[in-house]
């Protein structure tokens, strides 16, 4: 019997990783033991070097044959065995290596007769070298060049580039550029016993920001992450956080109990663990600063009044009396607005201008309109409102945006909308931004109607499952909320005036049936705003894969914010 997907499980990586769909893996993370004589709970890290050699042969060779053929296999190895294991992968394995990162840290062990460690090595193996994912072009893990860093000249590339190698002895006295997510040579500080992530019961523990780049870069949401080596759940949190379906195997029962509890506390699209950027955030000791200020690793731009005159005459010869909501969901209008904001030269790209409008607007500084534009009912958005919901999620989880940061850039947007019309075709831009819009405007209102009203749903007994295939039957075309399940896990609980017809949309749309949805809970219901209600706290009880961030409860933070 297969291995279930979004679970730990407890036994030899060897063995299990046979138990696992061959060809169903989108990406392996494998820290496994260093064969130093590390002292772990129960497995023996004082092999010969011909046995520890022959369990990393099985192992990889499991790793490469859970794989589908563009997985991704990376694995994290130390000095001693770095350049042996790399043979087996590539030799013995038939993995190709893409890449041969170096992580530097800064809390290694200090030695008295040799050059204290400060690295752990991380190889990128791929299935197929013609065929494999790399989001390079996520921002989340794109670098930023040299002339946002030093300069702040706005002209530069909003996106990055790719720097320069870099060698360095302090992080935090790097260059500009040094350490970057698209070096081969990557600071991240270890996970030291003071520090907030850590989880205590595991000695070897990964940051949190690490795997996030890693998953971020090799998978999409939804895919399939596998940690043969359990450890301490990093791995597998992050992916939960991220969007991913995920799967672990550790030898140790007690790990086991406790990453299961590690993994009951984290939810999907929370914040990952330390900074996104540990060089930027870590202090210089020399004198003086970077200039620019950045946010969620983006540098803000200053907004002088002389910028804020020629944003809001850029608006105003181009809105034809429309809202800069429309303005941002009106591909077209968008062209407008950013043709406008050249003309009058002004320093930046359509990202910015974009980001600037909404800040003018925010200040209340911007002219009223007559919104000359009729806005979709609830009726005509229903058939892709859902579709419009996921797609502003999963790019939300990936790239660290919000939906006005996604609708501002041009790049991002379109990419939006792509993967909105992957879920619900034959719509127009316009429509599917705009619903995302509508959805995170109702969010509030409709988390405090859950609170008001639904409370009792977060124990009662939920409707029995009806198999996805017979809800398509015709008895079920009625308004109502209904719960999407993968194998028993939740992948989205929905709102909508006809089930029946969503039904039928996710069985006849192949990226729904990417997410393997077998079957429906169904809640009649006729009013629209209870339906939202219900929504709301349906999805605080259920915790599902694609319901957006702004839906679910709001996190509680502790007075320092962290």
């Amino acid at each position: 019997m297969a291995l279930q997907h979004n679970r730990i499980h407890q036994g030899d990586c060897i063995r299990r990783l046979g138990d696992i769909d061959a060809g169903s893996v989108d990406l392996v993370f494998a820290d496994p033991p260093f064969n130093i004589g590390y002292d772990y709970d129960v497995y023996d890290d004082r092999q010969s070097r011909e046995d520890y050699l022959k369990f990393s042969r099985e192992w990889m060779a499991g790793v490469h044959r859970a794989l589908k053929p563009a997985g991704t296999f990376w694995l994290a190895i130390g000095d001693e065995y770095a350049a042996e294991l790399k043979l087996v992968a590539q030799n013995d394995v038939g993995m190709t290596c893409r890449s041969w990162v170096i992580w530097y840290y800064t809390f290694g062990v200090n030695c008295t007769r040799g050059f204290s460690r400060s690295h752990t090595h991380l190889f990128h193996f791929v299935k197929d070298p013609d065929g494999f994912t790399f989001n390079g072009h996520n921002p989340a893990v794109r670098v930023a060049s040299a002339r946002q860093l030093v300069y702040a000249d706005s002209r530069a590339n909003s996106r990055g580039r790719l720097p320069d190698n870099t060698w360095i002895l302090r992080p935090q006295d790097a260059p500009s550029g040094a350490f970057a997510p698209m070096h081969d040579t990557w600071f991240y500080s270890r996970v030291a016993g003071t520090f907030k992530e850590r989880e205590g019961f595991h000695g070897c523990q990964m940051p949190e920001q690490l795997l996030g780049r890693i998953i971020r870069i090799s998978s999409n949401p939804g895919d399939l992450v596998v940690d043969p080596f359990g450890g301490s759940g990093t791995t597998l949190a992050v992916a939960k956080k991220l969007g991913r379906n995920w799967l672990g195997i550790e030898m140790s029962r007690d790990y086991v109990k406790r990453i299961g509890q590690r993994l009951d506390r984290c939810e999907i699209g929370a914040p990952l663990d330390g900074a996104a950027d540990p060089v930027r955030s870590a202090p210089s000791t020399a004198k003086g600063k970077k200039r620019g200020r950045y946010r969620n690793g983006r540098l803000v731009q200053t907004l002088d009044d002389a910028t804020a005159k020629g944003i809001v005459s850029a608006y105003k010869s181009s809105c034809t009396g429309n809202s800069t909501d429309v303005i941002l969901c009106d591909p077209e209008l968008n062209r407008r607005f950013i043709d406008q904001c050249k003309r009058k030269a002004l320093q930046g790209d359509a990202r910015t201008w974009n980001q600037m409008l909404l800040r003018i607007r925010k200040a209340g500084k911007l002219p009223t309109t007559d919104a000359s534009r009729k806005p979709p009912t609830a009726a005509d958005m229903d058939p892709f409102s859902a579709a419009s919901e996921v797609a502003m999620h999963l790019l939300g989880l990936d790239y660290g945006m919000t939906l006005d940061e996604m609708l501002s850039a041009p790049m991002v947007a379109e990419e939006f909308d792509g993967l909105a019309a992957d879920f619900a075709a034959g719509y127009t831009p316009f429509q599917y931004r705009w619903a995302a819009m509508v959805i995170r405007k109702r969010a509030k209102r409709s988390r405090a109607l859950a609170d008001a009203r639904f409370q009792d749903w977060l124990t009662a007994r939920l409707p029995r499952p009806v198999a996805l295939e017979r809800s398509v039957d015709g008895k079920h075309a009625h308004p109502g909320v209904y719960i999407v399940e993968s194998r028993g896990d939740a992948l989205y609980v929905g709102a909508t005036l006809d089930v029946n017809r969503r039904a039928e949309q996710i069985v006849n749309t192949k990226t729904w049936r990417r997410f393997d949805p077998d079957r429906l809970r169904i809640i009649p219901e006729k009013d629209q705003s209870a339906r939202h209600g219900l929504q709301s706290i349906l999805i605080q009880r259920t915790n599902p894969l694609l319901n957006a961030a702004v839906l679910r409860p709001e996190r509680e933070t502790s007075p320092s914010g962290q």
